[in-house]
């Protein structure tokens, strides 16, 4: 998962681009980068790192120009290192800047097509140099030397035939302006406003609509699936529908977990989704448990926070913070090995005494992926003096892989993948477990937004909607994802990077 965000403004967007990385650092925090264009010549600062450390005065001095893109990533199937910080930059045709928010699920066909047919040269594994590569090749072979938009959305529609998974993205094209498209199912989030200044209107785009906000740009609506804006550097705006196939499937993780809930996806508020879903997870509770002995509920913070606080409204239970996080410590989510989240968890949460001692508490989290967290804070809660720790899940059991942009482990490090609700709460070390259902779930994102065709559930289903999934892919996944893999790559660029004396400085 990661952030991206495109302004054409009507004065240096430099600053804009860096407050908008800032409120979207919770999708990616392993680099940063932004890219700008003035009179036809891009600048560009990237690193690994958050957005505060990436960015210094110098940088933003030479990042000039009224359109830029930017991004923080979250790496997903391809490795991690400087060279894979985004935008990425093609020269031909045109010089063409791309960040991707995604994951193409035939990305290894796309790249031998790439080299073998389209003669393009892809120096990275990422997938979104694959994307970038296929969209400026399609772009080319419009055969115009000077783009216009008729042209820019043929060759998206060209993207949308060759390219399978989730991707949402930015584009700048040198001289021209800013493109953003949208995969053909909406599985990945995009939206976009525009704020009237001096001069006339600013455009921007963005993963979440919160960096819209704080920005003072108007939510005007989504990117729908399969379309595509181009935004001319004087400010003609554009859009076309460029897929056949295009409906609405947006990825229901993002209400779960990933987006802020201050944002609207689809039209959907994903802070009344968890209401929703903490007000429907305490029915199916007090449905289960009737006769319950519970004293507390605590969240998990903080994307748990909502629902926690719905379930105990609805239960008129008491609520407490008994969990206080530490501001300076990442996602542990997306913490890259095993001993890292387990030793970032400790760090990260710390429990207040008073709050568990002698208490039955019911701990509320957004959902259960490896298991390594709420074991964790279960033993916390315990050793905190809790008679009796139940756990309840936002979310259903995470059973399968994610394969369209969210770094989920494999099948085999997922904990409830082959396991009985029964023998994941012996796992973890609850007194009690209850996940939310899937009907449920489902229910508390469409109530937001009827018009909604339906929600990418795979990770709870096994169903991938875009078909292409199979146990070759799996197997192929194993291999990107798994922790040790993982590990063995991360070594192994280390003593490449040390041998050819490359750093990560600004």
């Amino acid at each position: 998962m990661c952030g991206i965000v495109g302004i054409v403004g009507k004065s240096d967007v430099n600053l804009a681009l860096y407050d908008a990385l800032t409120m979207l650092q919770h999708r990616g925090q392993d680099a940063a980068g932004i890219m700008t264009c003035d009179r036809g010549k891009f600048a560009q600062q990237k690193a690994l790192g958050l957005v505060k450390d990436v960015f210094r005065t110098r940088h933003m001095q030479r990042l000039v120009g009224n359109t830029g893109i930017g991004h923080v990533r979250y790496p997903t199937a391809g490795s991690s290192g400087p060279a894979l910080a985004q935008p990425f930059y093609v020269n031909s045709p045109y010089g063409i800047a791309l960040a991707h928010n995604g994951n193409l699920t035939n990305s290894a066909q796309l790249s031998e097509d790439l080299f073998k047919a389209d003669l393009r040269h892809v120096n990275t594994d990422s997938d979104s140099e694959v994307l970038l590569n296929v969209f400026a090749h399609e772009l080319q072979l419009q055969g115009k030397l000077k783009p216009e938009a008729e042209d820019i959305f043929n060759a998206v529609s060209g993207v949308h035939k060759r390219v399978r998974g989730g991707y949402a993205a930015v584009a700048m094209i040198a001289s021209y302006g800013l493109v953003a498209f949208r995969d053909v199912n909406g599985i990945r989030p995009l939206v976009f406003g525009a704020r009237e200044v001096e001069g006339g209107k600013e455009y921007m785009i963005a993963s979440e609509s919160v960096a819209l906000d704080t920005l003072g740009f108007e939510l005007i609506r989504d990117v729908a699936p399969g379309e595509a804006i181009f935004i001319s550097s004087d400010g003609e705006f554009h859009s076309r529908q460029c897929a056949d196939n295009a409906k609405l499937t947006p990825c229901i993780f993002e209400h779960v977990y990933f987006a802020r809930p201050d944002s609207i996806m689809d039209g959907v508020s994903v802070y009344k989704a968890r209401l929703r879903q903490g007000e429907k997870l305490a029915e199916k509770i007090m449905q289960e448990f009737p006769e319950h002995d519970i004293d507390v509920v605590v969240p998990i913070p903080d994307s748990s926070r909502v629902a926690g606080q719905a379930v105990a409204q609805t239960m008129g239970l008491k609520f407490r913070e008994g969990l206080v996080k530490n501001r300076y410590i990442g996602r542990t989510f997306i913490m890259p090995g095993q001993q890292m989240r387990k030793k970032s968890v400790r760090q990260k949460l710390n429990a207040i005494r008073l709050e568990f001692e002698g208490k039955n508490v019911l701990l509320v989290d957004d959902s259960i992926v490896r298991g390594t967290t709420c074991k964790q804070i279960i033993q916390m809660a315990r050793e905190a003096g809790a008679k009796k720790v139940y756990f309840a899940s936002a979310a259903p059991p995470v059973a399968f892989p994610n394969v369209y942009g969210i770094d989920m482990p494999t099948s085999k490090e997922l904990i409830a993948n082959g396991l009985s609700n029964e023998q994941v709460c012996e796992a973890i070390g609850a007194d009690h477990l209850i996940y939310q259902d899937l009907d449920d779930l489902v229910a508390a994102s469409a109530e937001g937004n009827p018009e909604i065709d339906s929600f990418d559930c795979s990770v709870f289903t096994g169903c991938y909607v875009t078909g292409d999934i199979d146990e070759n892919y799996f197997n192929w996944l194993e291999g990107q994802r798994s922790d040790k893999a993982k590990s063995k790559r991360q070594a192994s660029s280390g003593e490449q990077q040390a041998m050819v004396g490359i750093t990560n400085e600004g």
